[in-house]
């Protein structure tokens, strides 16, 4: 794994706290050269600060340039972690969910593009895309959030089955409920499907770091998710019909 990383050229967006910064404490533990993203430019230098990384602050979609020039010209592993938690149902306003698709699907697509390029060109590149588990399966009171993030999912699968062949590594995040600011502002939906079983930041580093050891695509730091997913796959009415009664009992709640 050191291996993997020493002396790598980092980039981690949305790092100013939670599972951002967990990811780029990690990496930097590890030897990487790491650059800090966050819309927030204190919260961005605080954690470069800790871990001798450099901070790049600003909109997650358009940093890969500024990134490539603060690591000396290479970037050899991108963590598209930056989203957003957007709530709501179908009814949820169109600026809602332009930003839901913007932060959680837009941005990585526009890293990729201007990253693959020179990816492709030496034969080698790493994206981590922090997903969810409702990018798997679901989450209930929130629809932009989960349509969204299986787009996120979709694109990281389509970077790994198109490129694997030509040296591009792809680690799509799929956690639960972590400790995080995001969490807290699910409301009683996340008290109720998320909170019980929720995780450290630091989990999903570690889960993420076992990942590219095994040099694995699906990251599940909740391993329970695995046969979630799989009963999902095998019986989707029985799914439907066990989640809508989480539905329910979350409208009962409400």
């Amino acid at each position: 794994m050191v291996g993997a990383v020493r002396g790598a050229g980092v980039v981690v967006t949305g790092a100013g706290g939670g599972i951002g910064a967990a990811l780029a404490r990690r990496f930097a533990a590890e030897g990487a050269r790491v650059v800090v993203n966050d819309l927030d430019a204190g919260k961005a230098k605080a954690v470069a600060d800790e871990i001798g990384g450099t901070a790049v602050p600003g909109d997650a979609s358009g940093i890969v340039d500024a990134a490539r020039d603060a690591l000396d010209g290479v970037v050899d592993v991108y963590c598209a972690n930056a989203g957003v938690a957007s709530g709501g149902s179908e009814a949820a306003e169109e600026s809602v969910w332009a930003l839901a698709w913007d932060v959680n699907v837009m941005a990585h697509v526009r890293a990729a593009q201007a990253l693959l390029p020179e990816w492709l060109e030496r034969g080698s590149g790493r994206f981590v895309s922090t997903v969810s588990a409702a990018g798997l399966l679901t989450m209930i009171g929130a629809a932009p959030y989960s349509v969204t993030k299986h787009g996120a999912y979709a694109f990281a699968e389509w970077l790994s089955l198109t490129y694997r062949h030509r040296g591009i590594k792809v680690h799509a995040i799929c956690p639960q409920g972590v400790r995080t600011d995001m969490l807290a502002g699910t409301g009683s939906a996340g008290d109720l499907v998320l909170t019980p079983t929720a995780i450290e930041p630091e989990a999903v580093a570690d889960a993420l770091f076992a990942g590219i050891d095994e040099d694995r695509f699906l990251i599940l730091p909740h391993p329970e998710v695995a046969g979630y997913y799989r009963h999902r796959a095998a019986d989707p009415e029985r799914w439907l019909t066990t989640m809508n009664h989480i539905q329910q009992k979350w409208e009962a709640t409400r």
